[in-house]
């Protein structure tokens, strides 16, 4: 691929670009997340089949955001050389087809392995797809895309868990997931035709060398590294949350389904209308006041589920995820507006906290479950939001001048 013209006019808001990418990127979200998160209902299944403990149970996903939080250290500068079209388009593909082949695993470590392969793989989407709205979008139109992009995170996230519970009540989990790979495969191809080439990247060497340094710029920087925090810590909330809220209801005195507990995440579809929502929100308070509010709306919804009653907890779950996704959208468009220089690099960097800490609060959620119930992961969770507000306080109180 020879670089491209730096100088050409970015994707404005109203275009046909702007649609085209903005669909492409949505589907691109929803491969990503549909094939990530599909086990994670399932959690409860794989003690029962493989008879391990809720925290052992929860590695076939946290190995595979593990995977995928290293494998973006490295996505965006391979991306740099090779392109960030190339790159999203392999991913999708192999992605669609390690979920195929989940359909013929027949152990744990089986199982483990192709989570571990997939989440490598997957690192190849996440961090580029905001480089790529990073360069080819209008100032203008960054946030409503970024909005948008995740709000494909969350649509791909929530079929997931729903289509893969539900089905899995009248057929082998295994073959869910392969049915859920054989779509993502087709919506690859979708992608592939769909999104506009790059016309403002330019392509540098692929030289190790300059990984390090060019992390090492972003992490001298005080207020990315609060944003970084903040991402570890969110992202650690809500997969405990959402890993563990379905033990709880299996048990007495609820004692629901698969198929009835997965409708909880049909919320997922308010945090896809909270994300697209945070840019107009931002531009009329701020952006600190905003991810101020939204991770204690987060704390909020986690206080809320700790009742018995059920319509309390369903109340509690949506309005967590309206907060969260607001926290990720407003963070993520943060850091790609901050960054000036190693652009793909400053979204690693903040993909790497962000799914560092779904592999360790999302696995260590699950002794906090079997020693203290739902209100040991309620607490877990409320403490790591108040450390990730003070987080948006260091920035507020002492880097006002470095990120506005």
């Amino acid at each position: 691929m020879p670089p491209q013209d730096s100088s050409a006019s970015p994707i404005t808001i109203g275009t046909p670009r702007y649609r085209q990418a903005n669909l492409a990127l949505f589907c691109a979200g929803f491969i990503t997340f549909v094939t990530l998160y599909d086990i994670q209902p399932l959690l409860p299944l794989f003690t029962r089949e493989f008879g391990i403990s809720p925290a052992i149970s929860s590695l076939p996903l946290s190995i595979s955001t593990a995977t995928l939080a290293i494998g973006m250290l490295f996505s965006g500068l391979t991306s740099d050389a090779v392109g960030r079209k190339p790159i999203m388009v392999a991913a999708l593909f192999l992605t669609s087809l390690l979920a195929i082949a989940t359909a013929f695993t027949t152990t744990l470590p089986s199982l483990l392995l192709i989570r571990f392969t997939q989440g490598a793989v997957l690192a190849g989407v996440p961090s580029v797809a905001m480089a790529y709205l990073g360069e080819e979008m209008d100032a203008s139109a960054i946030a409503s895309a970024m909005g948008l992009y995740i709000s494909g995170n969350a649509v791909g996230g929530m079929s997931g868990r729903v289509i893969t519970a539900i089905m899995a009540d009248y057929m082998p989990w295994r073959t869910a997931i392969g049915i859920i790979g054989c779509v993502s495969l087709l919506l690859a191809l979708w992608f592939t035709r769909l999104l506009p080439r790059s016309s403002r990247f330019q392509k540098r060497s692929l030289d190790l060398r300059t990984l390090f340094p060019s992390l090492l710029y972003h992490l001298k920087d005080p207020g990315m590294l609060c944003l970084f925090g903040v991402a570890f810590l969110c992202m650690g909330c809500f997969i405990s949350l959402y890993n563990y809220i379905g033990f709880r209801l299996l048990a007495p005195p609820y004692q629901f389904s698969q198929s009835v507990i997965s409708l909880i995440f049909l919320v997922y579809f308010l945090g896809s209308l909270s994300s697209a929502m945070m840019g107009r929100l931002m531009q009329r308070f701020g952006r600190r006041f905003v991810i101020r509010g939204t991770i204690s709306v987060m704390a909020g919804g986690a206080l809320l589920t700790l009742p018995e009653s059920i319509t309390s907890i369903v109340c509690g779950v949506a309005l967590f995820t309206c907060g969260f996704f607001g926290v990720h959208s407003i963070a993520s468009g943060w850091v790609s507006r901050r960054a000036t220089t190693y652009r793909a690099q400053a979204t690693s960097l903040y993909l790497f906290s962000y799914y560092l800490g779904s592999s360790i609060s999302g696995t260590l959620g699950g002794y906090f479950w079997s020693s203290y119930a739902w209100t040991g992961v309620a607490a877990m969770i409320c403490l790591l939001l108040l450390a990730a507000f003070g987080c948006t306080e260091q920035i507020n109180r002492r880097y006002t001048e470095h990120i506005s």
